[in-house]
């Protein structure tokens, strides 16, 4: 199982990875010992669309050399690009022997035995997935269409196969109800866990609601029975994932559960840390802000969607928004949390963008104090309106504009990691990077892990420093600050951590 992209499709491979386990089939680390080969794409922009048909290329080449030791017989296409483009990816990349849209997750692994068995797969013709809710979002009833990660399907056996569909050694199903087959796909202790899926906000950059669909919220009940198992497997910080978690709870008659779930999650025995990701400034709510900054296990983090920063820009974006709001709703998170970790993406080079957009844009960002921000050249992107709109700017220009703004960004950044120097923080232990045994006797390692103002694999990380040798992944530590290296941070363990018993 390789996955590509964000963490929403880390989690939809876990779930495929979970349904194929339990449907007869066994992960293994290495592709050369795999019968089949299975691609989760990414299909959101025009690079992660090319790193997704690099990957089948690749894979596809294993299963050529099979002959020479290895044993693929099948390379398979799933996640967002498979359902994006179905029949038009399979037929413009015959390497694949199958393209699977999200409507055969249900039953994949009779899929996977069906194309191991020579049988012709035909892939789907794609259609907008908006359509197959109803436009209110009270109306909506996700078990009727197959949603990875939050809807099993109408096809699905979850339900009585338990999360994984594996039995332990006493012959009892590890059984959780309320989520479909999940297998942890490594030992890290962080994981997503999927909060809602689908969009329904009208972009006019982005195609994602159009193969995620509507907007659907999974029942806080599904969220926390998920979040118990993650904690017998090991994990210690959740990462809550959506498209749009501040839209979370409205198909379901309260647009607060947010608010209420996190203390909820943050109180589930084994987890240390809750963290939200991808919310939409203007649907940012005063009460939201105050449960993020202040719900003890709950981190002071907030990922804003800025996108741009100008108002004339972000009218052509169909997005809300302008200087003095935004460093008004971040002053407010600092009010709360004075050390909150804040990130956000820009669009760079967007239709129409003029000089005087793009320096408020910068002039924001030196006032913003964001701790990282990714900064993103505008393309054309299928399907979408942006791309039929006039004054776009050459190829040249837009990037010269993001090697700006970058630069600009890598600066900030560094401050802003900088200004952190003397903070105790609490560092999530990822890694062991060296354990050796000094004259003295006493172990001693350096560890590399995360403060919570650092999401997973995007934000940085901190490097603890002459800190105890008997620290493992999943400690939670308080350290002080010493130094910083762009948005990374080297830290000294104030104290050597309490073991935890976890029942």
């Amino acid at each position: 199982m390789v996955t590509l992209g964000c963490a929403r499709n880390e989690v939809d491979s876990e779930e495929l990875a979970g349904r194929l386990s339990a449907g007869g089939f066994r992960l293994v680390a290495d592709p050369a010992e795999a019968d089949t080969v299975v691609v989760n794409t990414c299909g959101f922009v025009e690079q992660a669309k090319k790193d997704s048909v690099d990957t089948l290329l690749e894979a596809a080449e294993l299963k050529a050399s099979a002959g020479g030791g290895g044993r693929a017989q099948a390379v398979v296409a799933v996640g967002c690009m498979a359902e994006r483009y179905g029949k038009e990816l399979a037929e413009s990349l015959p390497e694949a022997d199958a393209v699977l849209g999200f409507d055969d997750y249900p039953d994949v692994a009779a899929k996977l035995r069906a194309i191991l068995a020579g049988e012709t797969h035909h892939p789907h013709t794609p259609q907008d997935r908006r359509l197959l809710l109803p436009i209110s979002p009270v109306d909506r009833d996700a078990s009727a269409v197959s949603i990875p990660g939050v809807s099993a399907g109408p096809a699905s056996q979850a339900s009585q196969t338990g999360p994984t569909g594996r039995t332990d050694p006493s012959g009892a199903v590890d059984q959780l109800p309320g989520f479909a087959g999940r297998t942890r796909l490594d030992d890290a202790p962080w994981a997503p866990l999927k909060l809602a899926s689908g969009c329904d906000r009208r972009c006019t950059f982005c195609a994602i609601p159009t193969f995620r669909g509507s907007f659907v919220s999974r029942r806080p009940s599904d969220v926390l029975h998920e979040a118990q198992w993650l904690a017998t497997q090991g994990v210690r910080e959740l990462f809550l994932v959506s498209e749009n978690s501040t839209s979370y709870g409205k198909d379901l008659g309260d647009l607060r559960l947010l608010e209420t779930l996190l203390p909820e999650l943050a109180a589930v025995d084994g987890i240390d840390r809750v963290r939200v990701s991808y919310l939409q400034p203007a649907e940012t709510r005063p009460g939201l802000i105050e449960a993020i900054a202040s719900t003890p296990g709950v981190a002071p983090y907030f990922d804003l969607s800025f996108q741009h920063a100008a108002n004339p820009v972000l009218r052509r974006m169909r997005r809300f928004g302008d200087p003095e709001s935004f460093l008004g709703l971040l002053g407010r998170v600092r009010a709360l949390a004075p050390a909150a970790g804040v990130r956000a993406n820009v669009i760079v080079g967007f239709p129409g963008e003029t000089e005087d957009d793009l320096a408020t844009l910068c002039d924001f960002l030196i006032a913003a104090r964001l701790d990282v921000t990714g900064v993103f050249g505008y393309s054309d992107e299928d399907g979408t309106e942006a791309a039929t709109f006039d004054g776009k700017l050459d190829a040249d220009e837009v990037r010269a504009r993001v090697e700006h703004v970058a630069g600009l960004v890598e600066e900030l950044t560094a401050q802003r990691a900088e200004e952190r120097v003397g903070e105790v923080v609490e560092v999530l232990v990822e890694d062991v990077l060296i354990e050796e045994e000094p004259l003295d006797g006493d172990l001693t390692g350096e560890y590399v892990g995360r403060a919570a103002h650092q999401g997973p694999e995007v934000d940085g990380t901190t490097r603890l420093v002459d800190a105890a040798g008997t620290l493992r992944a999943g400690d939670l530590i308080p350290a002080t600050v010493v130094a910083s290296d762009g948005a990374d941070l080297v830290a000294r363990p104030v104290a050597r951590p309490v073991a935890k018993v976890v029942m």
